[in-house]
């Protein structure tokens, strides 16, 4: 065992066994380092990566190599999900030095943290004409040895470029609108009009970019945007990235046609594919995304909440070593746990074949397996099919199953909060607004501690001062379930968090966000994270958030920090919408107006419950819902929002105001009218 068996990251523990002599990030090894003169080599990677695993197995077990790293270099091992301001703060080195980047992440660096080498997943021995470990690092040693001012010759150079990028702030002002117009036109020249989705393989899901082109569909009138995001919400759910037997979505798919996998499956995918379906389910009516929605959030509150309410992060893709055994199916095995007609109807609906069709990753060779994809989803749900899926998910659950990576990380559970409060509004499931409740009551009386937000929690241990992403995504958690259950104290914590995010974040300077506290740990820059990745930034998440408190409380010091943050990006705007996308859909939120509809009736008015549940589905993206009740004259409510107090019930039936900015229409008292009021 080594330095890692203390840690509580699961990705730390997998390295615990390890003969390298690993140190986790800390004083401890950046003083050896220092004190012996060595370099570090720091590697960054996460519990359910994939070729984290082969290099582990490759070099990382092997003893040669444990034995040069040892002797050579002070070890490092992070994970990347516990430590996202040293990822991506040596991951922009990395893409800055190499044109790319990808865990594991390798980085070598001096004692005082500056990087001279990048690079990712490393093979033992030389491959393809690039050098393996155990001929690249005794070249590092004998360099740094030996001719340790050539080797360093461009770090100060390579660090001032990368916090420059970072720094690069201060827009030209207001985006114009036509960046929305600019982001669609680069979406529907890379979409896939045979398969959906954009670009070729691998082809990841990226929910905000399908977000976005629906509320550009609702703000233009535009019908291809609705088109192409029902056309890839569809072609997902068919193929096999969705796990058909079990639910939930796999990482991306290896090729175009959304067919096979990587498996993992991680906590902010089915956050950001839940609200995707939602808003499509919404935006169509398609009763398919409907009930793809339902299975998503079912898979979360089954396989990936912890008994004290908070989600666990991910389920690696690899189980007894082998990437997807879990998950695959052959046709023998098929043959003798089905009745005939079940099989005759699994063959008919799914691609399936006697040589499978999972193809070996290293070799492309047919390994005998089936993935489970559909031809299509014309008919689902079929009464027939939940019978057999229910038969292969008990048959499978005999199966050793994928590793549970179980820490709790306080953005990614914020995101699914919001998620499932959503979810639970719309399809009127009362299960799922309880759940986000449970979560979000987890991370405010365990994370929240001393008025510092932390990061992770795992084993009875909370730990790591969070990040703009932690304090961005429950503010938005906070305010979804504000939405969902009209407790005000949800909206007085979502407005406390976005005190606390302006304070600790914002650059006074040029507006805009930070990733870290200013008093945050001393790393070679400080980071900013405007791009969205696999889930959106926690940039874009703050401006949003902020302009959706700002409608509903008045506050316009909230609405003028987002806009604000807004402009300090729109160069990066202009430059590159598309990698911005939640953000843009923020803008078409700001541009809409600020727009609230507030009823005012009694809960048991039979014209109420009509209004509410039109708005629960009806596609309003621009526009926020508050329910008051009449009978409560001093609602917590109105101390955080007092213009809401001002909205009375008139002639004692419900009333209805469409409200935008800071002026209300006259009061509507019909789901008619007030349909007529919002076209």
């Amino acid at each position: 065992m080594n330095r890692l068996a203390n840690e509580k990251s699961p990705y730390l523990l997998q390295h615990a066994h390890n003969p390298v002599d690993w140190y986790p990030w800390g004083a401890d090894a950046f003083d050896r380092a220092m004190k012996e003169d060595r370099p570090i080599f720091l590697s960054i990677g996460y519990s359910t990566c994939h070729w984290c695993h082969v290099m582990e197995r490759e070099s990382f077990e092997d003893e040669t190599v444990a034995r040069l790293l040892n002797e050579m270099f002070v070890p490092i091992k992070v994970d990347r999900e516990e430590r996202p301001d040293v990822d991506g703060v040596y991951m922009k080195v990395c893409q800055m030095m190499t044109g790319s980047g990808g865990w594991p992440l390798t980085i070598i660096m001096t004692p005082d943290r500056r990087p001279f080498f990048a690079a990712t997943y490393i093979p033992k021995e030389d491959r393809f004409g690039s050098p393996g470990m155990l001929r690249l690092l005794p070249a590092i040693d004998e360099l740094w040895r030996t001719q340790r001012d050539r080797l360093l010759g461009s770090v100060d150079r390579i660090v001032e470029q990368a916090a420059a990028h970072v720094g690069t702030m201060g827009g030209n002002g207001e985006p114009d609108e036509r960046v929305l117009d600019k982001a669609f036109t680069t979406l529907l020249d890379n979409f896939d009009d045979q398969n959906g989705g954009f670009g070729r393989a691998p082809k990841f899901p990226s929910p905000h970019n399908l977000v976005f082109l629906l509320g550009y569909w609702k703000e233009k009138g535009i019908g291809k945007a609705r088109s192409m995001v029902e056309d890839t919400l569809m072609a997902m759910r068919a193929g096999g990235m969705y796990d058909h037997v079990g639910h939930g979505f796999h990482r991306y798919s290896t090729d175009r046609e959304w067919k096979l996998p990587h498996f993992e499956k991680m906590l902010y995918d089915q956050a950001g594919m839940l609200l995707a379906y939602l808003e499509g389910y919404q935006a169509t009516g398609n009763d398919v995304l409907r009930a793809t929605a339902e299975e998503i959030a079912d898979y979360v509150l089954n396989d990936m909440t912890g008994t004290k309410g908070g989600f666990h992060s991910a389920e690696d893709a690899d189980s007894e070593g082998e990437e997807g055994k879990f998950y695959v199916w052959t046709i023998e095995e098929l043959s003798k746990v089905l009745e005939v007609d079940a099989l005759r109807f699994l063959r008919e609906t799914f691609v399936l074949s006697e040589a499978g069709n999972f193809l070996e990753e290293a070799t492309g060779e047919r390994t005998g397996a089936n993935v489970l994809y559909r031809t299509s989803m014309e008919g689902y749900p079929e009464p027939e099919w939940e019978a057999i899926r229910t038969h292969l998910d008990s048959v499978r659950s005999k199966r050793i199953r994928p590793s549970l990576d179980d820490k709790v990380l306080t953005d990614w559970n914020g995101l699914m909060i919001a998620a499932l409060a959503r979810a639970g509004r719309v399809l009127e499931n009362e299960r799922y607004v309880e759940a986000a409740t449970n979560a979000a009551r987890f991370i405010t009386d365990t994370m929240d501690v001393d008025g510092t937000l932390l990061h992770r929690y795992r084993d009875g241990d909370a730990a790591i001062p969070g990040n703009l992403d932690d304090y961005a995504f429950m503010m938005w958690g906070l305010l979804e379930l504000y939405l969902s259950t009209m407790d005000p104290g949800h909206l007085a914590s979502a407005l406390d968090l976005a005190e606390r995010t302006i304070e600790l974040f914002e650059d006074p300077d040029y507006g805009g966000f930070y990733f870290t506290r200013e008093d945050g740990e001393r790393l070679p820059f400080r980071d900013r994270e405007t791009y969205d990745g696999a889930m959106p930034s926690g940039y874009s998440v703050a401006v949003s958030e902020l302009l959706r408190l700002s409608t509903i409380t008045g506050r316009s010091d909230l609405s003028e920090t987002a806009w604000n943050a807004i402009k300090a990006v729109s160069r990066q705007l202009d430059r590159s919408p598309t990698g911005m996308t939640h953000l843009l859909s923020a803008l078409i939120y700001g541009y809409g107006g600020h727009t609230k509809i507030v009823i005012v009736g009694r809960d048991h008015d039979d014209g109420k419950a009509a209004i509410a549940g039109y708005l629960r589905t009806a596609y309003q993206p621009d526009t926020l819902v508050i329910d008051l009740d009449p009978e409560v004259k001093e609602q917590p409510l109105f101390r955080i929002a007092p213009d809401l107090a001002e909205l009375e019930m008139v002639d004692d039936r419900t009333t209805v105001y469409l409200c935008k900015g800071t002026s209300c229409s006259a009061p509507v008292h019909t789901l008619e009218e007030l349909r007529s009021l919002l076209t």
